[in-house]
């Protein structure tokens, strides 16, 4: 167990075993399936992508045994030695918190998936690199939903121009849009994020949907997901409901709430 398990508040008991994970997931999928019942939807249409940050390799290999096979982490450098460490296995990476261009060979190597796309000095240099290796990604674009100064992401009026440029860079695949809502317990103002999320969306589908690919919809992490699949969500980014509590840390609680 790390440091980070020992540390972890109350909240979530820390998931260990296979039979743990098996559990947590079954718990999280209902709860999902229920929020997407009160919102007339298909549970099938909403993804749920565990995140895994600061959770041991050991602990990782027993939450792929259960079924995790695409796993979440913020930060790159943490998923790339993941990746290294567990290349037997069969598990997959998405890269949601946010990238510094110098970082980009790294998720060009390996990711699967990038959510949190915010430049265009990003975007040309993870084309760059992956046209080198001669790969895709799949990418969803971050926008700031709550207006915080504090949160990545581009501006809601900036969304349309950003999406138009983007089909230059042809190694990335656009999926949709992702966002991080406020941080409040006034599930109104936590709502409010996600529909302007999902209206964005669907402006942006009216004026052209081939820049916004599917038109996914990612959001909702452990403290809001059943309010994110009310409001549209087709991808649940979950951490600690499936892992456990973990301590917060100084360097991302701007862009990763607790309840993430």
């Amino acid at each position: 167990m790390t440091a980070d398990d020992q540390a972890a508040q109350p909240g979530y008991q820390p998931a260990v075993t296979v039979d743990d994970f098996v559990s947590n997931l079954a718990g999280v999928r209902a709860r999902m399936a229920q929020a997407a019942a009160r919102a007339g939807r298909d549970p099938l249409e909403v993804r749920l992508l565990p995140v895994s940050k600061t959770v041991s390799e050991n602990r990782l290999r027993n939450a792929i045994a259960a079924g995790c096979h695409r796993l979440g982490e913020n930060k790159v450098q943490e998923a790339k030695r993941k990746n290294d460490n567990l290349g037997d296995l069969d598990v997959s990476w998405a890269v949601i918190g946010h990238l510094q261009t110098n970082k980009a060979r790294d998720v060009a190597a390996f990711a699967a998936e990038f959510q949190a796309l915010d430049s265009l000095r990003l975007a040309e240099a993870l084309d760059r690199r992956l046209q080198a290796a001669g790969r895709g990604l799949d990418v969803f674009v971050q926008v700031n939903t709550s207006a915080e100064p504090s949160k990545y992401g581009l501006e809601p009026a900036a969304l349309p121009a950003f999406l138009a440029a983007l089909p230059q860079y042809t190694s990335l695949r656009v999926q949709g849009l992702m966002t991080l809502a406020m941080f409040t317990s006034d599930l109104d103002r936590v709502r409010a994020c996600f529909v302007q999320l999902r209206r964005l969306r669907d402006q942006a589908r009216d004026t052209d949907p081939d820049l916004i690919g599917p038109g996914g919809l990612s959001m909702g992490m452990s403290g809001d997901f059943e309010v994110a699949i009310e409001a549209g969500a087709t991808c649940v980014r979950v951490g600690q409901a499936i892992f456990g509590s973990r301590a917060p840390r100084h360097d991302d609680q701007h862009y990763w709430p607790p309840g993430g």
